[in-house]
């Protein structure tokens, strides 16, 4: 029987179709990505093609071979010499197209993934992200910054080389700022942040846990709007990334790592999005909102009801993506 479900932070309602749901099992991608090389010629990304990108905002180490290196898109949709200011056109409002895009590259080696990655890699990632969120923060107008990683083309990647990317802009728009006004309403009626509950529900019932650490939760939402959605919540009620401490980052690297890893075994290496959501800058320290990691694998497709609606028809169980998810070994480590 079918059923409806709210997510508690959002207000959004998903149809989990039970009638139509497959196993889990069945998500598993038929045809596997042929694995690439350790290195590409033809490859910006891959060391002493180093010219072939705009000078670093960050490497590390800071001296000697590079492990990560944080450098400007070369083919950012925004621009960090354009003005902020709002203008009218008519009735329209618009804007020129400031904001600051950079790539973070997260290995030397071209065949990597977070999700073969070690921990203490995935950790120094994570690192370099917070260590960039904070330089961007203090730049002038720049109101939300987003890091985000897609992997695959279904997800929108367009360089097979392992990167991560970090967009800011001045704008907020509805689609961060509607759940953060949810949440503020939740706290007004609640006294309690609505993340933080769903952390307590969700450590109590454990049936849609994916792995449980000192510092972090690992699960696939009651929600979920598609198959093996899975989020970690950090269990600290903080509102941004950038406030993460060096001892939780080192946490979150497993955790990340095995979560992917999980998913890579699990679907056989599937495309994935995976998005760390926020506060706003200046929202950070705030009693109502929690930071978070989204990970959505690209195993269906939303069609015209989902784009109607705004109501997700998944055609999987959550409980049941949870439990495969939590009895799969992740993948292994590639890197030496």
């Amino acid at each position: 029987m079918p059923e409806f479900r709210q997510n508690l932070a959002t207000r959004e309602w998903v149809i989990i179709a039970r009638e139509r749901a497959k196993r889990p099992e069945q998500y598993k991608v038929v045809t596997a990505r042929p694995a690439p090389p350790p290195f590409s010629e033809k490859c910006p990304f891959c060391p002493g093609h180093e010219e072939q990108t705009p000078e670093p905002h960050l490497v590390v180490p800071n001296g000697g071979p590079w492990k990560i290196r944080v450098v400007p898109n070369r083919f950012a949709a925004l621009a960090p010499e354009l003005s902020p200011d709002r203008h009218r056109m008519g009735r329209y409002l618009f804007a020129e197209g400031y904001g600051i895009a950079e790539v973070v590259i997260e290995t030397p080696r071209h065949d990597l993934s977070i999700a073969t990655m070690r921990d203490e890699t995935v950790a120094s990632i994570l690192d370099a992200y917070a260590e960039r969120y904070r330089a961007i923060a203090h730049r002038p107008a720049i109101n939300l910054i987003t890091i985000f990683r897609n992997h695959g083309p279904l997800a929108g990647t367009s360089l097979e080389h392992p990167h991560s990317q970090i967009i800011a802009t001045p704008i907020v728009p509805p689609h961060v700022q509607d759940p953060i006004n949810n949440a503020h309403a939740y706290f007004n009626n609640e006294g309690r942040c609505v993340f933080c509950d769903i952390l307590t529900e969700e450590t109590d019932v454990k049936v849609r846990t994916i792995e449980e650490t000192e510092h972090f939760l690992c699960f696939v939402p009651f929600a979920a709007r598609s198959p093996f959605e899975t989020r970690i919540y950090p269990k600290r009620h903080w509102g941004a990334f950038s406030g993460t401490t060096p001892e939780e980052r080192r946490d979150l690297g497993g955790v990340l790592r095995r979560a992917l890893g999980r998913i890579h075994r699990a679907l056989n290496n599937p495309d994935y999005n995976f998005i760390i959501r926020s506060a706003p800058i200046m929202g950070e320290d705030v009693r109502y909102y929690h930071w978070y990691i989204l990970i959505v694998p690209k195993v269906t497709t939303p069609a015209g009801f989902e784009l109607g609606t705004g109501i997700y028809i998944n055609t999987s169980v959550p409980e049941d993506c949870a439990a495969l998810l939590r009895d799969t070994e992740p993948a292994a480590i590639a890197e030496a």
